[in-house]
């Protein structure tokens, strides 16, 4: 078994090391006997969705959104949302998440326009949400542990759900204890840190979201887990007992 784990925008998203999410799939495959092929996507790159099972997309700071956005509109918007739709799984952290969306307005509004294949927008605010932070995920079954600095405000809209709730630190908005979204087979959020590798139960859920997807029902293998949960384990206590 393979996963084809498109990397999208490498090269100016990857902030706070989210690069490692991508290798943390790619080990936890492999662990397991089945192969990654990780296909980076930078700008200036076609985005060829249909040979796709996966897409990453990590976070970045409003400079770097701006520098992607000409390349992004059009045939990779289009991919993208065609990609979407037909359910395949996509994982977006912080800029890669709020890229997703409608819009994103700063907070002396200035307007920038993104993808619009999530019905969600984000609006800058003058204080900065950073920290580590921890929300709960019945989908994954378990705590999820992270780290946030953003000082975009995403509100869901019709058809998105969150991805969990707050229990420390702010989440989406800092208002409405919502956290990152789901829609389809998308998993956003604005977990830095990087998200995967301290959250082993989610990455299993995304990857055996993946595989299904392209092989149909399967039980993936348990894999022992010694380090990752033990990292995970040791942020959720921090956090529980502040």
């Amino acid at each position: 078994m393979e996963l084809n784990i498109y990397h999208l925008y490498p090269d100016v998203l990857n902030l706070y090391g989210d690069r490692g999410n991508v290798l943390c799939m790619q080990r936890r495959l492999e662990w397991r006997g089945m192969q990654a092929n990780i296909v980076n996507v930078p700008i200036g790159t076609k985005l060829d969705a249909k040979n796709c099972d996966l897409i990453f997309i990590g976070g970045g700071q409003d400079f770097e959104q701006e520098v992607l956005l000409d390349d992004l509109k059009g045939e990779k918007t289009a991919e993208l949302k065609a990609a979407i739709e037909d359910g395949v799984p996509v994982l977006a952290i912080c800029g890669g998440y709020q890229m997703l969306g409608q819009y994103y307005k700063t907070w002396d509004g200035q307007q920038c326009d993104f993808t619009g294949a999530l019905d969600l927008y984000t609006v800058g605010s003058e204080q900065r949400m950073i920290g580590n932070y921890m929300f709960s995920c019945e989908e994954a079954g378990c705590n999820i542990v992270g780290f946030e600095n953003h000082s975009g405000k995403t509100y869901l809209g019709s058809g998105v759900r969150p991805l969990g709730r707050v229990l420390e630190g702010s989440g989406n908005n800092g208002e409405d204890g919502t956290e990152g979204a789901r829609y389809k087979n998308v998993f956003a959020s604005y977990s830095h840190g990087c998200l995967l590798p301290k959250n082993p139960k989610l990455a299993d859920l995304i990857l055996q979201t993946a595989l299904e997807r392209k092989y149909g029902a399967l039980t993936l293998p348990p894999l022992p887990d010694t380090l990752e949960t033990a990292a995970h384990t040791y942020m959720e206590n921090r956090l529980t007992h502040k």
